[in-house]
């Protein structure tokens, strides 16, 4: 059944690719801070990185240890990947765009809560959201990892801070699948996605797309879009 945007009572954000520009900025982190294990092994790890969107930095830097580095190469320590990647990261959250429209949804919809569910390391997202002064949208809360996006869920949704009906916006294929098990509507934010042949994919599934948040409240305006699973 589809519903308008205004229906939803909450309203769940991934982050990066979302509401920050920033899915480049991880990409490049990812590749500089493996930098030193050489240009194959930090290449390697992007590739594992843009396959496997939204899952935490923890597990992929661990994954690059344990299956891309060779036995006894000598390199940075998983706790020296994981604050050097953090370094870089947040200079560019820090810099990166903002999805324009955030303002104007968040007056199309004033009863729903807000909340960012994402990979991204939850205090790393809070310091960035207060120090950009976009926190205020998201009264429902800003959870990240190490937690899962799926334990985020099932736990938001437990302690009912998650109330249906909920939509999940995500540029993921991971965003889909942890959405899907939840039983919560999704749509695919296309405009900064790594997802490869991300058109296909929501052909496939036959998921609703949209380009940007901006959208959604210019689709509603216009009165001729409605949201969630056929």
């Amino acid at each position: 059944m589809k519903k308008e945007i205004t229906e939803y009572q909450t309203l769940i954000f991934d982050c990066d690719g979302v509401v920050l520009n920033s899915n480049c900025v991880k990409t490049d982190a990812f590749y500089q801070a493996a930098l030193p294990y050489g240009e194959a092994a930090a290449q390697a790890l992007v590739d594992y990185h843009v396959q496997n969107g939204g899952v935490s930095r923890y597990k992929k830097f661990a994954h690059f240890l344990e299956s891309i580095v060779k036995p006894k190469q000598f390199g940075p320590t998983l706790e020296e990947l994981l604050k050097s990647y953090a370094d870089k990261v947040y200079e560019g959250l820090m810099n990166c765009e903002i999805a324009p429209g955030l303002e104007r949804l968040k007056e199309t919809t004033p009863a729903s809560r807000w909340m960012i569910v994402s990979g991204g390391d939850q205090a790393e997202l809070r310091r960035v959201f207060a120090a950009r002064s976009i926190e205020c949208f998201f009264n429902g809360g800003i959870f990240g990892s190490p937690d899962t996006k799926d334990d985020i869920l099932n736990r938001e949704i437990a302690n009912s801070n998650i109330q249906e009906p909920a939509l999940f916006l995500g540029d993921s294929k991971y965003d889909y699948y942890a959405s899907s098990k939840a039983n919560i509507d999704f749509i695919f934010i296309s405009n900064w996605t790594e997802v490869e042949n991300w058109s296909a994919w929501c052909k496939e599934l036959s998921l609703v797309s949209t380009s940007s948040v901006s959208r959604l409240w210019e689709f509603y305006e216009r009165n001729n879009f409605a949201f969630g699973r056929s």
